[in-house]
């Protein structure tokens, strides 16, 4: 049986999915647009606060409550992929996930995202 330390590095080199995302309200067409370096971690943690009704989101919340989880469908809009030279790619999926806030504008009433003041 592998030790801790040999688990633990094992973990580090597991490559995930990352990239932009979206999740979708099925009933009134409502978006939340975001980035994650690990895109099946990030829903199951979007789901868990929504379910446990902690989310900080509290429209989209809201929302959750009243149309109910299988109204809501998590979608990747984009996948990076993995290069050798680097293991930070948190640049590259703010510049993705800029780009798909400004393609979708899911702002005010077509949905979850907050506007961003640009000086």
């Amino acid at each position: 049986m592998k030790d801790r330390k040999a688990l633990k590095s094992a973990y580090k080199e597991m490559k995930f999915k990352m990239g932009a995302f979206q999740i979708r309200n099925l009933s009134n067409g409502k978006l939340l647009i975001g980035s994650s370096a690990n895109l099946n971690a990030i829903w199951n943690r979007h789901r868990f606060q929504l379910n446990m009704g902690s989310h900080r989101n509290t429209v989209l919340q809201k929302d959750w409550n009243t149309f109910k989880e299988e109204n809501f469908v998590f979608e990747i809009l984009e996948e990076l992929p993995h290069r050798a030279d680097t293991s930070d790619y948190s640049e590259e999926l703010g510049l993705l996930e800029a780009f798909y806030l400004e393609k979708l504008t899911p702002f005010n009433e077509r949905g979850y995202n907050r506007a961003s003041k640009r000086p």
